[in-house]
């Protein structure tokens, strides 16, 4: 079924009121959270099936009123002139882009993420012109699609120097409750203006500069799964106290990707070879950031040593869940300066982490886009890309109501290899 997509011209909607457009801009210095991912956009798709007055003009409304208070994001990047090249957001009100658009069909009748449909993701979002942002670019392009049936997807991309997705979930959620009429966002905004943090761990900075430059892409394939609930629940179960607390989803879900992706590659490689594990961890907790800050607070964390591929595939499910674990609780102290050497993968290394063994894991769980509400309901669900075309990735729990399970959207092996990752994933029902 071919379905086509009708644009409307791009528009920039800038804040509501003239004091977040001042006549001389503030320049904001990025924080060394912001600055390894300057330039590298994200897209996320939230796919709401309950139909709203007027979807695209309410959001592009409450859109205004919320940049209001997000000042860093109407703004646009500037580049120092220093050897440093330090970089700064001016606050200078341009606005971000905006397009309304119409499908030619009802939402039932696409699968967005199912082949030929995964194509359509890029119709439903605004793209950057260039494979990376530009300065003058605005830092957020946003689409609102509208279904024949009144359902709608809102298509969000950013340049990832100015929020990270627990940031753009933020904003998100202030967009819907201004749409439904409340006078302010509930939870105040805080960026890296008004709050000092700590510097990214020199590992985290080189993984993330890495993963964000001219690697070559690969030829993988694209998987949406669901980790049973059940699947998540026995896991949880075998470990009972084991850790010191419970086994979270997120670790659960993240050692099932794991073991069966180092199961089916296992025959086509050297099982002695290291199998790393790379994933992105909140550090708002760690640092003491704000409820409310929306600018980068992300770090990245590597399981090491990391095991090889047989051990990760042979070894009991209760061992991969504790290596990822133990990888977790050594994130507070890399701020503290009591961890760095204990890192056994010091940074001439970082490029080893990067071969077709590794996998790159992020999380959307509890990033905030479920609560997003313009007015019918909250998502049904939210999808994104899953990650740099150049590595092994995949997303974990990502938002999708009645899925019976922990929805993942994954990019990590070639499209021949498919068939035996999802048997692999069968034996853990």
């Amino acid at each position: 079924m071919r379905v086509i997509v009708t644009k409307s011209r791009p528009l920039l909607v800038r804040p509501s009121t003239e004091q977040s457009t001042p006549a001389t801009a503030d320049h904001v210095k990025v924080s060394s959270f912001d600055k390894p991912l300057a330039f590298s956009s994200s897209s996320s798709f939230h796919v709401f099936d309950r139909a709203i007055h007027e979807p695209a003009e309410t959001i592009k409304r409450a859109l205004s009123r919320a940049l209001d208070h997000f000042r860093l994001i109407a703004g646009r990047v500037v580049v120092g002139d220093d050897d440093d090249g330090d970089l700064c957001i001016a606050c200078t009100g341009e606005g971000v882009e905006f397009v309304a658009a119409t499908a030619s069909c009802a939402l039932v009748n696409v699968k967005l993420f199912d082949p030929p449909f995964a194509a359509l993701l890029k119709d439903l979002a605004v793209e950057y012109p260039e494979a990376s942002c530009r300065v003058a670019d605005p830092l957020l392009l946003m689409q609102v699609t509208e279904f024949s049936c009144g359902a709608f997807v809102l298509g969000v991309t950013w340049n990832h120097v100015v929020a990270d997705g627990t940031g753009i979930a933020l904003l998100l959620r202030a967009v819907g409750e201004l749409a439904r009429g409340l006078d302010r966002p509930s939870i105040p905004p805080v960026t890296c203006a008004d709050q000092l943090l700590p510097d990214l761990p020199p590992l985290a900075a080189a993984i993330e500069s890495t993963m964000v430059g001219q690697l070559k892409p690969k030829e993988y394939a694209n998987l949406d799964i669901t980790v049973p609930t059940s699947t998540i629940d026995r896991i949880k179960a075998e470990l009972g106290d084991e850790l010191g607390a419970p086994c979270t989803v997120f670790e659960a879900v993240t050692a099932v990707m794991w073991q069966c992706r180092s199961r089916v590659i296992m025959p086509h490689d050297d099982p002695g070879t290291p199998a790393p594990l790379v994933f992105a961890a909140d550090a708002r907790r760690a640092v003491g950031a704000a409820e409310g800050y929306y600018s980068n607070c992300v770090t990245t964390q590597v399981v090491a040593p990391p095991p090889t591929i047989r051990e990760v595939a042979e070894g009991g499910i209760k061992d991969v869940v504790k290596l990822i674990r133990s990888s977790k609780e050594q994130m507070p102290a890399t701020f503290t300066g009591e961890g760095e050497e204990s890192v056994p993968v010091p940074l001439p290394c970082v490029e080893t982490l990067f071969g077709h063994n590794a996998l790159f894991v992020t999380s959307w769980r509890n990033l905030g886009f479920e609560a997003t509400d313009f007015g019918g309901g909250t998502p049904a669900r939210v999808m994104c890309h899953p990650g740099p075309e150049a590595v092994p990735a995949c997303v974990v729990c990502l938002p999708c109501r009645g899925k019976g399970g922990a929805n993942v959207l994954s990019r990590f092996l070639k499209e021949e290899h498919g068939g035996a990752f999802l048997a692999e994933l069968a034996k853990f029902t």
